[in-house]
């Protein structure tokens, strides 16, 4: 597995990226998960972010740049994405077993505690994780996401997921991401290539996305009864968890309602929102605005405001 960073970024500079990967289990065998580290790799204070469901550690590269002076920021690729391994039985494709990858990844980084950003299916690994006794989540940034999700919505993503496309170009490859995530937001071509390049990768003569298709196999075989078992779960992490989160929407969502925000606000312990205009799901964080909503969240002094 090839390095996507140059050999001059493996130099100590603490505010380049690093790229690692750790070993990890499931009842299928063993698998590693790459993550990209950023920041003084001894510092204790851990900032974890955790992608959406077709995409990759590297949509924060913009943000944890930003925070490295604050922070070790740690974005892994969940297994089955990016540089990380595919499981050999797809039906572990599930919050348990990406639950299980993230404190196998704590351990590595040897920290006690972490704060967390997770956007979309990063949202709930980090409600599923912090609703456990003796979490290690500190404080969490749930980005468009709840414990219900717009059956719509979901609808909608599943007439994409695992679907086989293949690109004659690197380009093509890009366009057709910014395509299927056009309500991340107004970004720029330069934008959407920074962020969809890593989801790419070249293999038999075409360009093809990094992520295992059969991520829809336990998707797609999701019944009624199995939603609503955890969607309850999910509601008694939020109730569970009393460290500060904050529920991050996009005004435009078709995942995340605002009666679901308010009902997280009700149920949860410190919990506190923020609506992103002009954007549907999920905001994707790259802009100053948007950065400065984490940024506020995470290290700004209680009461500072700016």
């Amino acid at each position: 597995m090839t390095d996507p960073f140059p050999a001059s970024s493996a130099i100590s500079d603490a505010s380049a990226p690093r790229q690692r990967f750790v070993q990890c289990a499931s009842p299928g065998g063993l698998h590693r998960v790459a993550y990209t580290e950023w920041g003084d790799p001894d510092n204790p204070r851990v900032l974890l972010c955790v992608h959406g469901l077709t995409r990759s550690g590297r949509d924060f590269d913009r943000l944890a740049a930003q925070f490295a002076g604050t922070y070790r920021v740690v974005c892994p690729d969940v297994v089955g994405r990016g540089l990380s391994s595919w499981l050999s039985v797809p039906n572990y494709y599930s919050v348990p077993q990406y639950v299980a990858d993230m404190v196998t990844l704590i351990a590595r980084l040897n920290v006690d505690r972490v704060d967390w950003f997770g956007t979309s299916m990063g949202g709930l690994i980090g409600m599923a994780l912090a609703g456990l006794p003796d979490t290690p989540v500190r404080k969490m940034l749930v980005n468009d996401v709840g414990p219900h999700l717009e059956p719509a919505a979901v609808a909608r993503i599943g007439d994409y997921l695992g679907k086989p496309v293949r690109f004659e170009t690197l380009q093509q490859g890009i366009d057709y991401a910014a395509l299927l995530a056009q309500t991340f937001g107004p970004l720029t071509p330069e934008d959407w290539r920074e962020i969809n390049t890593p989801l790419l990768h070249e293999r038999d003569g075409a360009w093809q996305f990094r992520y295992d298709p059969r991520i829809a196999v336990p998707f797609t075989a999701t019944t009624e009864e199995l939603a609503a078992l955890g969607e309850a779960a999910l509601w008694n992490s939020v109730a569970a968890f009393d460290g500060p989160l904050l529920v991050v929407r996009g005004e435009k969502s078709d995942l995340l309602s605002r009666e679901t925000v308010g009902k997280m606000i009700e149920q949860g312990h410190a919990v506190s929102s923020v609506e992103v205009p002009g954007v549907g799901h999920a905001p994707a964080f790259l802009s100053d605005a948007q950065i400065d909503i984490a940024r506020r969240f995470f290290i700004a002094p209680p009461g500072d405001a700016s």
